[in-house]
């Protein structure tokens, strides 16, 4: 990681001004300082309304309950391609344009995903789709004090007898005509 690291370093920068340079030399220097002037300017206008555009998108996903990945994944890029376009130079304006306009975001977002899934040993990519919770819901009794699942068990034997008229044993017994409980 830190050779590639190394070389971006400095190789970016290298590709840059060539590039930078070679434009001016065909456009004139004016003309490329005023063209990445532009380039930033609108690339700020379209990191301001894509970034509010996914923070109200993630602000809707909170309030219903769901797990924002797709809005935290745009959200991260956005904030990386807004970090592209800080950086003079006409190859990370591009690519920083790239990562703020949604079509080109989602092909971005499934390359990565892909990628990841590869890194992780799997052959497919993840499952994008949110599927509902599923729950099983198992009927709990109380016998004999252990907890038993779906079917009572016959209580433990015990030392001492259990009395059939207390209403411990029998909670039918402490009910009155209206079938409420006695809460004494």
């Amino acid at each position: 990681m830190a050779p590639l690291l190394l070389v971006l370093l400095l190789v970016v920068p290298l590709v840059e001004l060539w590039v930078i340079v070679s434009v001016a030399s065909s456009v004139g220097v004016p003309e490329t300082i005023l063209l990445l002037v532009a380039i930033s300017a609108a690339g700020a206008w379209l990191l301001k309304h894509q970034g509010l555009a996914t923070w109200r998108r993630l602000q809707q996903s909170l309030q219903r309950g769901a797990m924002p990945a797709e809005e935290v994944t745009d959200g991260a890029l956005i904030l990386f391609g807004g970090a592209l376009l800080l950086t003079p130079g006409f190859l990370t304006d591009l690519i920083g344009l790239l990562l703020l306009l949604p079509p080109s975001r989602a092909v971005v977002k499934r390359a990565f995903r892909k990628a990841f899934a590869l890194w992780l040993g799997k052959k497919t990519g993840f499952e994008t789709r949110r599927r509902p919770t599923e729950a099983k819901v198992v009927r709990v009794e109380r016998v004999g004090g252990r907890a038993s699942r779906e079917s009572p068990s016959p209580p433990p034997p015990s030392s001492s007898p259990v009395d059939p008229s207390s209403s411990l044993s029998d909670p039918s017994s402490s009910r009155d005509e209206g079938g409420s409980r006695d809460r004494t």
